[in-house]
């Protein structure tokens, strides 16, 4: 074997792990991850950083929390001086490549990759900024994400995973060719299961006798409902809606349908590295970048703390590095960076220009549990001040200026129903995450800068309304970006006005 391995990192998009059987929950069917998991670590208490695609990812890419580069909301430069894992992996002698959605806002559209074989399925300028001084935002997904949802013949964003496959196939049978002596570092980023849920015929059928269960935990009536939640539910013109059980089984449906589709074409990468001679040496890590509340509470898609859409999937096949089985100690999506530097260093890399918030989890995995504590952030609309999250042990604590705080125990309480954080037994306990976010974070400040980078934002998006426009979208080899969402009118008509005719 080389020295160095391959890597082949698999990003998927809005995945719940409550819908995977690899983590004990039998509903969505998936031969190859779950073969997958068989055969790697399984990394069982996994968190994103930021329940939102652009943060998360430049979080994850960075190694560091996203307020410390600037990553507010879905419309935030990523800074060109920021270091990624891609910049690590190509100094380290790793061919850096990506095919597929990565959201990077700005300019630089490559971050260290040295070739995008894709454009990018959503903008890359301030399209989506976030105004704390208006209610609402217009970018918001409504209603019609549940009521339209179900079979499709197609739908722009099956259109845009089916390139996205095709060229990382392609691209790893160049990277078997005798001319490339370097390993390789290929991302592939699909955009499914992001909503909207629409599955095709085909997947759809898998699941027509199927038990998918409904939402374990119903929306609490107003009175009982927590402030973000409420606002949440707003956004997205939920709040008062009458969805029936029939609406709600039919998303949920199409969403397993979207898993299963996108098990098909971790399939095929699979069978492209069999037939390339590749297998053998190419490790494998599988997540995604945020979760999927899918019902529960009477909440979809993410923005919240809540388990379903902040735990991730996530999961290393490299059976010649690391024993395969269960991990249970506590990680999160800043852990990649050092984890990917590892598997290009032989297990010495001691290369960060800076400190960085994650650690290498081939450590975590082969020494056993550790001690640790997870943070997340909430920066972007919808939110009246910063909102941060920290996992330590059994608890999970929320906190917010001017929404009351939360405390779960995720261990007795997964469905995470009492909130302890009024308990007068569990006042210390609160006293102490409330001690360890104020030495971490400076909400107050943040605010401020939150704030200072929407009114500068706006202003320049408001500036490139008049005369030539900017193009910060990646374009691959001459396709153009049109096709895909550019911000120009609201998400959903983008999403539903595409669908072909012989939509069911």
């Amino acid at each position: 074997m080389a020295k160095q391995p391959n890597i082949l990192f698999i990003q998927v998009d809005q995945l719940t792990i409550d819908v995977l059987s690899f983590y004990g929950n039998d509903v969505a069917k998936t031969p190859h991850l779950d073969a997958l998991a068989e055969r790697g670590v399984v990394f069982q208490n996994a968190y994103c950083n930021y329940p939102l695609c652009a943060p998360s990812r430049f979080s994850m890419a960075a190694g560091l929390l996203a307020s410390k580069i600037g990553a507010f909301d879905n419309a935030c430069e990523f800074p060109a001086s920021q270091p990624t894992y891609a910049h690590y992996m190509r100094a380290l002698g790793y061919r850096t490549c990506l095919s597929g959605k990565m959201h990077f806002v700005g300019p630089d559209q490559l971050h260290g990759f040295e070739r995008r074989l894709t454009t990018d399925i959503y903008p890359g300028d301030f399209a989506w900024t976030a105004d704390w001084s208006v209610e609402g935002f217009e970018g918001a997904t409504d209603i019609r994400v549940l009521t339209t949802s179900g079979i499709c013949a197609r739908s722009v964003q099956i259109d845009y995973d089916e390139d996205v496959t095709h060229k990382a196939v392609q691209e790893i049978y160049d990277c078997a060719r005798p001319a490339e002596e370097r390993p390789f570092f290929l991302q592939v980023s699909w955009t499914h299961p992001h909503d909207p849920y629409l599955s095709l015929r085909k997947h759809w059928e898998l699941y027509e006798d199927a038990d998918i269960p409904p939402p374990r935990i119903p929306m609490p009536g107003h009175n009982e409902n927590d402030p973000h939640s409420l606002r949440v539910l707003r956004q997205h013109g939920l709040a008062d809606a009458d969805i029936s059980a029939e609406v709600i089984q039919r998303a949920r449906h199409a969403y397993c349908g979207t898993v299963s589709y996108i098990d098909d074409n971790i399939g095929t990468l699979m069978e492209a590295l069999r037939e390339s001679g590749q297998a053998d040496n190419t490790v494998i890590i599988f997540c995604s970048d945020h979760g999927e509340m899918l019902g529960e509470r009477g909440l979809w898609l993410k923005k919240t703390f809540f388990e379903p859409a902040t735990r991730v999937p996530l999961l290393i096949c490299a059976p010649h590095h690391l024993k395969p089985g269960r991990c249970d100690t506590l990680c999160s999506l800043v852990d990649l960076l050092p984890t990917f530097a590892n598997f290009g260093s032989e297990g010495s890399w001691d290369g960060a220009v800076e400190p960085l918030d994650g650690s290498d989890l081939t450590t975590i995995a082969s020494q056993g549990h550790e001690d640790r504590t997870i943070h997340a952030e909430l920066l972007c609309e919808g939110i009246l001040a910063p909102i941060l999250m920290t996992r330590r042990g059994q608890y999970k604590f929320i906190t917010s200026t001017g929404d009351p705080d939360m405390l779960f125990d995720v261990v007795s309480d997964p469905d995470e129903q009492q909130n302890l954080a009024q308990s007068g037994d569990h006042a210390g306990i609160v006293a102490a995450f409330l001690a360890k976010t104020q030495t971490l974070w400076n909400s107050e400040q943040l605010a401020d800068d939150i704030r200072r980078s929407q009114r500068r934002r706006l202003l320049i998006r408001k500036a490139h309304t008049q005369g030539i426009a900017p193009e910060w979208d990646f374009d691959a080899g001459g396709e153009g970006s049109d096709r895909w969402y550019r911000g120009r009118g609201n998400y959903n008509d983008w999403a539903f006005d595409h669908l072909p005719d012989q939509k069911a």
